[in-house]
């Protein structure tokens, strides 16, 4: 069994953060979300990772190889990004006949990994939205089977969501439906998306189960991230490093501080994640996102997102700013 997780995207949804990382090591919950997604798999027992990388790919190589030195792992290059199902053909010869576990690298999802790992047919991840225009939708037979998917409907059939987690033991017969649809430019919405590989597949006889997910996580811009990290961090509890105390500072739980932080004349929280050697002095900061290497001063912050190697000074009250912005809010 290999995991696959895509990380190539772009992340224009969360510019101007992603302009110098990649959406899926921005910090969430005192951790990033790629190391949500790959502790939840070795925790049931996944131990080979391939990861599609393309976008500051350099970065999610040097993250695994730092945060997780034993772990097999296989990187591979999606040069021109042309969807999920031409980016999972790229891993083909790595993966061989092996059965894979696809996790698209900005879901998180609270589900029972071990119990679909032992699932005796293939399964994907579903979600019951409000509207299902969005996504891929499943639409369900009343033996529990999937009839058919559907990438983006404009007239949905089903309000079950597929949330971006694909087990497959048919692995050959995937890569030659992928293959299909490449050859014969397949495409929706201007890309060969994995929804349409998984129709090929039910069309030629794979049988695929649903499991549905208790919580979904959106991560995929500002708003929704910050909603994502008050709830992760309710869960997970905060997580302080160990080092000075915060001088004449109060701590409003959850959060999470990183180890090298010097925050002092502060009040943080709650539902604040603050990355490694920042430094917060007479500021007010809750239901936010700091990265790393930053610089707050005299600032009053909430449901703010803010880079890393970034300096803010002054009275504000939202921010979205990203790496290496210096910042001075003077008085008006």
């Amino acid at each position: 069994m290999k995991a696959i997780i895509p990380v190539a995207g772009a992340g224009t949804k969360l510019r101007p953060h992603t302009y110098t990382q990649p959406k899926a090591l921005i910090p969430l919950a005192g951790k990033t979300i790629l190391s949500i997604i790959v502790d939840q798999l070795r925790e049931a027992g996944i131990n080979e990772f391939v990861f599609i990388i393309g976008y500051l790919g350099e970065k999610i190589k040097d993250y695994m190889e730092e945060k997780y030195p034993g772990l097999q792992v296989h990187f591979v290059q999606q040069t021109d990004r042309h969807g999920i199902g031409h980016a999972i053909q790229l891993t083909r010869e790595i993966v061989g006949e092996d059965e894979i576990f696809i996790v698209l690298g900005d879901t998180i999802c609270e589900y029972d990994v071990k119990a679909v790992l032992e699932m005796p047919y293939s399964g994907l991840g579903v979600k019951k939205v409000d509207d299902p225009r969005n996504f891929g939708v499943a639409e369900i037979g009343e033996d529990g089977f999937i009839d058919k998917v559907v990438e983006k409907p404009q007239i949905p059939k089903s309000n079950m969501a597929l949330v971006g987690i694909y087990r497959i033991k048919e692995t050959a017969s995937l890569f030659n439906c992928i293959e299909n649809n490449i050859r014969n430019q397949v495409m929706t919405y201007g890309e060969f998306s994995i929804t349409d590989a998984i129709e090929c597949m039910i069309q030629n006889g794979a049988q695929f189960q649903s499991f549905k997910v208790e919580n979904w996580f959106d991560c995929g811009k500002k708003e929704t991230l910050l909603e994502s990290n008050a709830t992760l961090m309710k869960k997970f509890g905060g997580v302080i490093a160990e080092g000075p105390a915060f001088d004449n500072t109060i701590i409003v739980h959850p959060v999470s501080i990183a180890p090298g932080c010097d925050i002092k004349n502060s009040i943080i929280g709650p539902n604040v994640t603050i990355g490694e050697r920042t430094t917060i002095s007479y500021s007010i900061v809750k239901d936010s996102i700091i990265g790393s290497f930053a610089h707050l001063y005299d600032i009053v912050l909430t449901h703010s997102l803010i880079g890393n190697d970034t300096e803010v000074k002054g009275e504000s009250r939202s921010l979205n700013i990203g790496d290496n912005t210096e910042i001075y809010l003077g008085e008006s």
